[in-house]
């Protein structure tokens, strides 16, 4: 289980950017390159498999339990070397321990023993930034530190004096990038754009990768991963259904990979089919499964779209449909997009929202629900986590769960079921592990 895990003090600071030409630059010099994301972000993994060809899984210490862990982390089996993104800066967690930590990306790095790679921005600074990196450092003595790589240097004296500082701290300059402003990949509001939007994904991290090599000490990257031994395999969580049908596009495209994955160890078929290009589900599916997305930047298509909305209405006359975050607004009577225009849904539950009155949902999730959920029985305990703008305008239909954040408080969005038909605003990562 060799790695590395790529951090950085806080969010953009450019460690995307590093991590995408790492995956390439590696992967081109002809390892076998296992990525990992590090908490519960949906939309870089998509980025790593364009980066490497190996499908990217979560790692995460507050939703996941010991087995699903090592479950996810087993998935490296056949790897060369495992390449971790962090989330937000090194240290960042919740306040209150999960199924087995707080959530921060020094946990992850500390259990599976990857030395971490701090992708420092020392715009406005130079002998300075030594003082942030040794903070890093030293903050958990326990943790395996490799280096630093220099972003954003605005020019060799600048580089000079970043260097000087680093080494009166004995702190490991692994690579020094010059500032660019072309290498910034394009964002929305949720961070990122998706990877199937990207104009031309592939040159884009090729010239990570090229920038990379010019820049950064390969050879020494490599020189300081390590690792814990590989875990066992151990199951994946099970599917909901046998033959499901899930929805796939540009607007609904946000599935945690370790659930896909897992449902297909065991046998699920997973039918895909485009709301957008107003396909309908299967007719023989058994279950409809709408993941999270953009359904606010394409409302007026999904409105239009009357073969989809056809044959996911007959489904869910005899059969179940579930819905997370974008999935479960389409599911509801009406979305409101940016302008105020009210857009007509599936009308399968009476949910409406509203992109244009914004509010900000992000957090963890744990989930006690009081009706069955597709997978998972009344009274079961979900985690999960919710990220989204909208709001709800009205949600007639009776609620799916007691939901909390991570600290046990309550929190509005309680999902909702009426017939078949489920949805939340979070979205599923596992149901817990019972305590040891």
């Amino acid at each position: 289980m060799t790695g590395l895990m790529i951090s950085a003090p806080s969010s953009r600071t450019g460690k995307t950017t590093v991590m995408l030409g790492l995956l390439r630059a590696l992967s081109e010099d002809g390892l076998t390159v296992q990525p990992f994301k590090s908490g519960p972000d949906y939309i870089d993994p998509a980025f790593h498999v364009a980066a490497c060809g190996r499908a990217s899984f979560n790692l995460d210490t507050w939703a996941m339990g010991e087995t699903l862990l090592n479950a996810v982390t087993a998935q490296a089996a056949g790897a060369d070397i495992c390449i971790g993104e962090g989330s937000m800066g090194l240290y960042d967690g919740v306040a209150t321990r999960g199924q087995s930590g707080f959530g921060s990306s020094a946990e992850t790095a500390q259990r599976m023993g990857w030395p971490v790679v701090l992708v420092v921005d020392v715009g406005g600074q130079a002998q300075s930034a030594a003082a942030t990196a040794l903070g890093f450092k030293a903050y958990n003595p326990d943790l395996p530190f490799a280096g630093v790589i220099l972003n954003r240097v605005a020019s060799p004296r600048h580089e000079r004096l970043t260097r000087l500082g680093m080494e009166k701290a004995g702190i490991k300059v692994l690579g020094s990038l010059p500032r660019r402003g072309d290498l910034a990949l394009p964002e929305r509001h949720l961070g990122l754009i998706q990877a199937v939007e990207h104009p031309d994904l592939d040159a884009a991290i090729a010239g990570y990768a090229a920038f990379l090599r010019e820049n950064v000490d390969l050879d020494a990257i490599r020189a300081c991963a390590t690792g814990l031994p590989l875990p066992a395999a151990a199951p994946l969580p099970t599917p909901p259904a046998q033959r499901i049908a899930l929805a796939r596009d540009a607007a609904f495209s946000f599935t945690y990979p370790h659930l896909l994955e897992g449902w297909r160890a065991a046998g699920a078929e997973i039918l895909p089919f485009s709301p957008l290009a107003d396909e309908a589900p299967v007719p023989d599916a058994d279950l409809v499964w709408l993941p999270g997305g953009y359904p606010e930047l394409h409302a007026g298509t999904l409105a239009a779209a009357q073969t989809y909305l056809k044959g996911l209405r007959k489904h869910a006359e005899t059969r179940p449909v579930h819905g997370e975050c974008g999935g479960y607004m389409a599911l509801g009577a009406a979305l409101i997009d940016k302008d105020g225009t009210r857009h007509e849904m599936a009308g399968l539950l009476g949910l409406v929202t509203s992109y244009e009155k914004r509010k900000f949902h992000l957090g963890y999730r744990r989930a006690l629900l009081d009706a069955p959920l597709p997978g998972h029985a009344p009274g079961a305990a979900l985690r999960g986590h919710e990220f989204h703008y909208s709001t709800i305008l009205d949600q007639p239909d009776a609620p799916l769960a007691r939901v909390m954040d991570a600290d046990g408080n309550p929190v509005p969005e309680t999902g909702s079921h009426k017939g078949h038909v489920t949805g939340t605003f979070f979205h599923l990562i596992t149901a817990e592990e019972p305590a040891p």
